[in-house]
């Protein structure tokens, strides 16, 4: 990916409400990924809302990549995924947790002799 094949963002792309702490310190994207977000998100932003017309192959692909997401191959259309995933799918969780409505069975204890006692 060379630096002309791709426009820069007019500015900074930040995502406050998803990450507040930003894109590096969420735990989510590596720190290229989160410099590739904030250097070219805006611009990504622009292609999908329509904001924005693809000029270079690499942006056309892009576009195509929007509608097509197994088509990826560059790391922007990875990264561009893969942060659209994390902000509009809901989040997978899982709790560990008993409940008191479950039968619980008893034991009782019963003492046995040892083993070299029995005959």
């Amino acid at each position: 990916m060379s630096e002309d094949s791709f426009r820069f963002g007019q500015k900074r792309f930040f995502d406050d409400k998803n990450f507040p702490r930003g894109f590096s310190k969420s735990g989510e994207f590596t720190l290229s990924e989160a410099e590739l977000l904030s250097l070219y998100g805006d611009t990504m932003q622009a292609f999908e809302a329509g904001d924005l017309e693809p000029e270079t192959a690499e942006e056309k692909h892009f576009v195509k990549v929007l509608k097509h997401p197994n088509k990826a191959n560059t790391k922007l259309e990875h990264v561009w995924l893969k942060y659209t995933k994390l902000t509009r799918e809901p989040k997978k969780f899982h709790t560990l947790n008993s409940t008191t409505n479950k039968r619980v069975e008893q034991y009782e204890y019963v003492e046995s002799p040892p083993e070299d006692e029995v005959a």
